[in-house]
């Protein structure tokens, strides 16, 4: 078996975790708080992270100069995981897989003023695409537009910052060490809030509070494997199957059939996220040194 297809198998297997994850989390929503099913998630995938990184480079790969850095991405990371579940009880898993696709597109415009990025014309104009799939998606102002489209726009936009502080900070910092406080502080932060959210779970929901645990560990490994064993422009494209696992996963619990407009707005989201990534592989091609 070729390392790219490696590659491919753990991108799949890690967004099917994903979408998996997901779907838990829409089917305990309907019962608890999302941060409630923060704390439990974040619970059971702190410590398998802390086991990954003792595994790979030992726990010192945790320590870290920078507390102030981790907790700020902490919070952001929260900001995204309240967003986004939130926005899973209340709209369609499609939907909401849909709209989350936007994540890439606000790193590209808001890497330009937080990190001095340029974006060129190619890159600006399939971003411009993309939203224009996100508006479609979303229909704002039309008689089907549902507020809570807009929840799952600020867990895109708070995921992109997320995205861009790792860029910034990342080669200063062990990757295990980001993981892990990125998990600790959205932990610690629901923690708090439990006495005023906490709604005892029955006792088919405990093993499920679990399974979303491993289930996000397991698409964080799956991912990382995923650029390492093949390069990013194979590997990130199939990250858009995210879409058909929700399409399936949505149909066959809750008897979700995404309209006409969502799928036009996905594909337009997709050709957006695929057409960038071609573009970049050009470019970075263009620019190794020839012999």
């Amino acid at each position: 078996m070729s390392s790219s297809f490696k590659g491919i198998l753990c991108m799949c297997g890690g967004v099917l975790c994903l979408a998996l994850g997901d779907a838990i989390t829409k089917w305990l929503g309907e019962t608890h708080s999302p941060l409630q099913i923060i704390f439990f998630r974040t619970l059971v995938s702190l410590p398998l992270i802390a086991l990954i990184a003792r595994f790979n480079g030992g726990l010192r790969k945790l320590s870290t100069r920078r507390p102030g850095i981790h907790l700020m991405r902490g919070l952001i990371f929260t900001g995204t995981m309240i967003c986004f579940m939130w926005g899973l009880t209340l709209l369609p898993l499609a939907e909401t897989t849909a709209i989350a696709f936007a994540a890439p597109l606000f790193v590209n415009l808001l890497s330009v003023p937080l990190l001095g990025e340029r974006v060129d014309r190619t890159t600006l104009l399939a971003t411009c695409l993309g939203f224009v799939g996100v508006l479609v998606v979303v229909r704002p102002g039309g008689s089907s537009f549902q507020p809570a489209a807009l929840i799952v726009v600020g867990a895109a936009i708070f995921y992109a910052l997320t995205m861009i502080t790792a860029r910034r900070y990342g080669d200063r910092e062990h990757l295990w060490a980001m993981v892990f406080y990125t998990t600790l502080v959205p932990m610690l932060v629901s923690a708090v809030t439990l006495p005023w959210v906490w709604q005892m779970p029955a006792p088919i929901h405990w093993p499920f509070f679990l399974l979303a645990g491993v289930l996000g560990v397991g698409a964080m490994i799956g991912l990382t494997l995923a650029f390492r064993y093949a390069p990013a422009a194979l590997a990130a494209p199939f990250d858009y199957t995210a879409l058909l696992w929700a399409v399936l996963l949505g149909w066959w619990l809750w008897d979700e059939v995404p309209d006409l407009w969502v799928f036009v707005g996905g594909t337009l989201i997709i050709v957006s996220g695929l057409a960038i990534a071609y573009h970049e592989r050009r470019v970075a091609l263009n620019r190794r040194p020839t012999a």
